[in-house]
């Protein structure tokens, strides 16, 4: 995914204008959390506008459902490439998991990395 840089490595958040900046300008791949094929959802409404400004969406929804042509994920470990944004459409209390397997699925991407420099030496 892109390098977001000093200035915005670690957790962003919407409700920082350069960190939405970054995402909506940088980041190619999201991940949807929550994302059925309901176009009455919020998930689904964004999840076109995200398509239309040329992002690739990943559907996450424990049903595993095609959404707007792409291939759904019951969980984000299952995604078997880098994506550079989860978006999370859940209730709150679900969303703290959702944050664990986000945390999950970045170190395991860090670990590979690190691995595939030390293969390349």
């Amino acid at each position: 995914g892109p390098d977001p840089g000093p200035d915005h490595a670690g957790p962003m958040s919407w409700q920082n204008p350069e960190d939405v900046a970054f995402m909506l300008d940088d980041c190619t791949t999201w991940a949807v959390i929550g994302l059925s094929g309901d176009p009455s959802r919020t998930a689904f409404s964004i999840a076109r506008l995200l398509q239309e400004r040329g992002k690739r969406i990943v559907p996450i929804h424990p049903g595993a459902p095609v959404v707007l042509g792409e291939q759904g994920y019951a969980e984000l470990a299952d995604v078997p490439f880098p994506h550079d944004v989860v978006d999370v459409f859940r209730r709150p209390d679900a969303a703290g998991e959702c944050a664990g397997q986000a945390g999950a699925v970045a170190e395991e991407a860090d670990g590979d990395e690190t691995r595939g420099s030390e293969a390349g030496r």
